[in-house]
């Protein structure tokens, strides 16, 4: 038995257990920590008093909640934008500050930074891990490279240009909806609720060649994607929901819980499905044969592709990339729509020169579709859509975390382990 002296405290000798010595430890390694966590939390607020702070809501909540994602939100944060053009520092919580950048020279500082350097931010990304997994937005590194450049071939010209006839359909299918609502009297509606089904419907039939009729019915699927989509941006909201053991005792992780099993299980079914149909060799000619038919779906691209080793994308892989597709490209879709439709309602006469540039386009055809040739001829309406993508971009904040100290064309320092991002009003 070990012995612990005592006789600096006036003691006899007693005796130790190992046990009392792994608590001391134990209880050492956490004081440690806590310290080390404070003097760096100190340091970092010291050299971050040169960035102005707007006020806060109060000591312990700091900025959170302060701009909620509503129209008064968006009003109040552009505002802020406004006050500060280079940029500000807010604080999630009392000790989670985050640097906002503005200005064009400060936003180059991040966008040219190397991913070492300032990787992703994973405070608001952890929360999408469960259901996306390690797909294009979630990874990182050699991973993430790699699986760009497999997915290259996904968005060549030759398999994006069928997928017109999809978006024509689809939109037609919404168009006919609101003229039964107008004839059924209704003056008002949710214009993001009817082109988020839209897109989703689109994405589906383009991701698995999947007609769920999303848009006249509902559908177990689509309703999952978009109760998945609120409760992650309703716990960004929450700060003692970040941490994982609390939010696994609420409701809304059941919930979350629930819709992704349901996605995974469609996503995974498809997989499957489709891995039995696929030919063993001779991939060429049924690539070939698939764009002829005009049949070829993400899915197909996913479970064919292959890196310079000849090796493919595992099951989990290709169900991280068609889940991160779904989530990403009807949610940034359906926002940058609906904000071109509301700017051009507020621009009556733009709207009319849009409409008369694709009435003149389409005037001595047959056929009334838009063909993948004929968006180079539509200029004003590419400048409008631009236009509005600048003024209100569907991903407005871009996050990263800086892993060391870095230096401001101004001579400020961001230190290492600070979150920043980047402001694209």
């Amino acid at each position: 038995m070990l012995e612990l002296s005592l006789s600096w405290l006036g003691l006899r000798p007693v005796a130790a257990s190992p046990w009392l010595l792994l608590v001391l430890v134990g209880a050492s390694w956490i004081l440690a920590h806590v310290l080390a966590w404070t003097y760096t939390f100190y340091n970092n607020s010291r050299h971050l008093q040169c960035f102005p702070q707007p006020p806060k809501r109060n000591w312990f909540l700091g900025h959170m909640g302060q701009y909620p994602p509503t129209e008064k939100g968006l009003r109040d944060f552009t505002q802020l934008v406004a006050n500060y053009p280079q940029g500000f520092r807010i604080c999630l919580g009392p000790a989670i500050p985050i640097i906002i950048f503005c200005h064009p020279d400060m936003i180059r500082i991040v966008a040219n930074a190397s991913a070492a350097a300032a990787p992703k931010d994973v405070i608001f990304y952890d929360f999408l891990k469960p259901w996306l997994g390690d797909g294009l937005l979630l990874s990182a590194g050699d991973k993430w490279s790699r699986h760009r450049r497999m997915l290259t071939p996904a968005f060549h010209f030759n398999i994006l240009k069928p997928y017109m006839k999809i978006f024509t359909k689809s939109a037609d299918i919404m168009h006919a909806k609101w003229q039964r609502l107008i004839t059924e009297g209704h003056t008002h509606l949710d214009m993001f609720e009817h082109i988020s089904l839209m897109t989703l419907d689109s994405l589906q039939k383009c991701v698995f060649s999947y007609d769920s009729n999303c848009q006249e019915k509902p559908n177990e699927y689509i309703a999952s994607i978009l109760e998945l989509s609120a409760l992650v941006a309703k716990r960004n909201q929450q700060i003692f929901l970040h941490m994982d053991f609390l939010y696994f005792l609420t409701p809304d992780w059941r919930r979350f819980r629930r819709a992704c099993r349901l996605v995974h299980d469609f996503t995974d079914a498809v997989i499957q499905e489709r891995r039995h149909t696929l030919p063993s060799e001779g991939t060429d000619d049924f690539l070939k044969a698939k764009v002829k038919t005009k049949t070829l779906d993400f899915i197909d691209v996913l479970l064919l592709t292959k890196d310079e080793d000849g090796k493919g994308l595992s099951d989990e892989d290709i169900r991280a990339e068609a889940d991160t597709f779904m989530f990403e490209g009807h949610d940034t879709t359906a926002s940058g729509l609906s904000w071109v439709l509301y700017n051009l309602a507020k621009h009556p006469e733009y709207q009319e020169r849009c409409r008369q540039e694709v009435q003149d386009l389409l005037r001595d055809r047959e056929s009334k579709e838009i063909e993948w040739d004929d968006l180079a001829q539509l200029p004003f309406l590419t400048m409008c859509i631009k236009e509005s993508l600048r003024l209100h971009p569907p991903v407005s904040v871009i996050s990263r975390r800086y892993a060391q100290d870095t230096l401001l064309p101004d001579g400020r320092v961001i230190p290492k382990g600070t979150a920043s991002g980047r402001h694209l009003p």
